[in-house]
């Protein structure tokens, strides 16, 4: 882990400016103490970092649980019963790992994936709008369209042009300008460049530009456009802000409800981010799925357990991480010890951080996932690809993650039952032979009930005085009830003067007189 610490270090500074202001906006927009985010930040780093397989992911709290942390705090009657539910949930995903049912990450179509990743940098630049202009009444990790403020993602950005910060815009364009000149300048000339990254550059400059305005009144940046970390006075005040779990409530159904909810959502929120991470991975490798279960338990129970949120394997930082050259776990673990010091050694400096310059941050982060050209060349691999990307981008947008998700894999089913259908057999028509038409009909290599229209369409579309050559040779797997509707079309054949001529491995049956017989009592597939 240690041999690409040059590059590991760079980009774990990244992923901590990404990931400070997210672990407290998600606590906010959770209804949760502002700690418990950066506690499940710190756990998502260091401990889930240093269990995890994954060399590039990066794991915290996440913005897909925001609304079932808030809706499950106040139903189940306090933060405490809550920390409860968090704890059970993470047993729950070792019960998962243990169980193996990692694999279920892998039955996700590329399509959607890549629309995942993309509707999320859309989601960023669009989120980051009004923090960028120094308009913050929507809290950071809030990624819903419907927001917490009352509004959505588009009346949010309009009302953010009517309520502009000249300060906070300013720094903002500085910073940006910054990680331009950094990233496609700079960063060529030389070692320096490159282990000093343009993100620290830019929020060092935030912090003098806040400094040196504060008396100013028109350039000043107000402390709601700042990052806000809970300041404690001394040791007994910062101990005092963990929170513990009521075990006494062990035995409330709603707990085990919600346990289970957040086990369910936060595993597959992981999994489908192993899958985005796997594939910008440049050095293409593969995540083991199940022993991520088990460390996103492990970092669940624990978070858990001192007043932390759910964790899951988050693809925001895990794609600042990607994009910021990191290759190794030392990565994520170097964030979260960065945010553990951070919080108890400089909690005043990083309030002097504004929102505004973080947001240019992710913006770069948010477009280097979402690029233009990636639109045109998932058009060019044809509709069947195109449309479940576009249609889980834009129910990221105009929902949330897991819903958009969804739409994507419905969309992508019934694009592979139409295929299915479409591929259920080949025709090839001769011309007439002996006063007959003659057609060949050779089956797939799996032929299911999904294909029962498409073939009983064709055998119904058959001319009278046909000769039907049937050739099952290569099908590997025939439905029952494919047997069946060849069986019942056996009978009609007959008053229709249609011969058939049946093709298989075990040699050629002219007009066989049962096809049930024929596959059930000497069956070919198994």
């Amino acid at each position: 882990m240690f041999k690409s610490l040059k590059n590991d270090l760079p980009a774990s500074i990244v992923v901590f400016f990404v990931a400070l202001p997210l672990c407290l906006g998600i606590a906010l927009a959770s209804g949760a103490p502002l700690f418990s985010g950066l506690i499940a930040g710190i756990i998502g780093g260091i401990v889930v970092g240093f269990l995890s397989g994954s060399q590039i992911g990066v794991s915290g709290p996440a913005a897909g649980l925001a609304a079932i942390v808030l809706t499950a705090i106040g139903a189940l009657g306090g933060f405490e019963n809550f920390l409860l539910a968090v704890v059970l949930g993470g047993a729950i995903q070792l019960l998962f790992g243990v169980l193996k049912a990692g694999i279920i990450g892998y039955y996700f179509p590329s399509s959607v994936i890549k629309g995942m990743l993309t509707g999320i940098g859309i989601i960023i630049i669009l989120k980051q709008i009004p923090h960028f202009f120094g308009y913050d009444s929507d809290p950071e990790g809030d990624f819903a369209f419907a927001q917490i403020d009352g509004q959505n993602t588009f009346s949010e950005i309009l009302q953010a042009f009517n309520n502009i910060s000249p300060g906070a815009t300013l720094i903002a364009i500085i910073g940006l300008g910054i990680l331009l000149l950094w990233s496609n300048v700079l960063s060529k000339k030389g070692k320096f460049f490159q282990l000093v990254q343009g993100p620290l550059v830019a929020v060092v400059a935030s912090i003098v530009f806040y400094v040196l305005t504060k008396g100013n009144e028109f350039w000043a940046i107000s402390p709601e456009h700042l990052v806000s970390v809970p300041v404690p006075e001394d040791a007994a005040s910062f101990l005092a802000q963990f929170s513990f779990p009521n075990f006494g409530e062990i035995g409330n159904p709603q707990i085990w409800i919600t346990a289970f909810t957040i086990a369910l959502v936060a595993s597959l929120e992981t999994l489908l981010c192993v899958e985005a991470t796997d594939k910008l991975d440049p050095e293409k490798r593969v995540t083991p799925t199940n022993r991520e279960l088990l460390a996103q338990g492990a970092g669940n129970m624990i978070s858990g357990f001192i007043g932390g949120l759910p964790i899951t394997q988050v693809i925001v930082r895990s794609s600042a991480n990607i994009q910021s050259g990191g290759k190794s776990k030392m990565s994520a673990i170097i964030h979260g010890f960065f945010l553990l010091i951070s919080v108890i050694l400089i909690p005043r400096l990083l309030n002097m951080i504004p929102l505004s310059v973080l947001a240019a941050i992710l913006f770069i982060v948010g477009y280097k996932l979402a690029k233009p050209a990636l639109f045109k060349t998932m058009y060019k691999l044809g509709w069947k690809q195109f449309i479940p990307f576009i249609v889980t981008v834009l129910g990221i947008v105009f929902t949330d993650l897991l819903i958009g998700i969804g739409l994507g894999l419905a969309v992508g089913i019934v694009v592979i039952l139409i295929k299915s259908f479409q591929n259920s057999h080949f025709l090839h028509i001769e011309d007439k032979s002996n006063g007959k038409h003659r057609i060949k009909m050779t089956l797939a290599e799996e032929v299911t009930f999904f294909n029962k229209g498409a073939i009983l369409k064709e055998l119904d579309r058959l001319p009278r005085d046909t000769y039907l050559e049937l050739d099952v040779r290569k099908t590997r797997y025939l439905d029952n009830d494919i047997i069946e509707i060849l069986d019942d079309f056996s009978f009609k054949a007959k008053e229709r003067n249609i011969d058939i001529q049946l093709i298989s491995e075990r040699g050629v049956v002219e007009n066989p007189e049962s096809f049930i017989k024929f596959f059930t009592l000497r069956p070919k597939t198994q």
